[in-house]
């Protein structure tokens, strides 16, 4: 498929939305609608038989669920990827992390995205303060046992299909 022209139809801090007219291979045109986000960082933060997670309120969905600690740097798109997984996981939760092992790279929706997500296993936590924005008010962090995250992941009360990724690349 080859992008015959490309247009912005919509912008702001955290995303732009782009339309691009296609030709295919046997000269079809097309049209596709995609998402241009800057690069995530995951981070799945274990100590001991613990991880801690985040609940927060989705508003596409209208729920909060619990999730690991993920975001990204729209002011700085280009920032170092083990800085942004600090940065994300002391905003969000407070914790300072010793050691950070980097798990792989996701996409979160390929199909109407082009983010990524690295994935960080975070160890060697030390509690500090959050510095939560404004789009995170009502943010909750907790502890909970492994089996426990086991648990919700099996009971479909962790959704968040990065976050289900996530604990398996950082458990197995």
């Amino acid at each position: 498929m080859r992008v015959t022209s490309t247009r912005v139809v919509y912008e702001n801090r955290w995303m732009r939305v782009r339309e691009d007219r296609t030709e295919r291979a046997d000269g079809t045109p097309g049209l596709y609608g995609w998402v241009e986000k800057p690069p995530a960082a995951l981070i799945v933060p274990l100590e001991d038989a613990h991880a801690w997670l985040v609940e927060q309120f989705r508003h596409p969905v209208g729920r909060r669920f619990w999730e690991f600690p993920q975001g990204a740097w729209e002011d700085a798109p280009a920032a170092d990827a083990e800085a942004l997984a600090r940065g994300e996981l002391a905003e969000e939760t407070g914790l300072q992390a010793s050691r950070l092992e980097h798990l792989g790279r996701l996409h979160f929706a390929y199909g109407l995205s082009d983010q990524h997500v690295d994935v960080w296993r975070a160890t060697g936590l030390e509690p500090g303060r959050q510095a939560l924005e404004a789009t995170e008010e009502g943010l909750v962090v907790r502890r909970f046992a492994r089996a426990e995250v086991e648990r919700m992941i099996a009971g479909n009360e962790i959704r968040d299909a990065a976050s289900v990724a996530a604990w398996h690349l950082a458990t197995r």
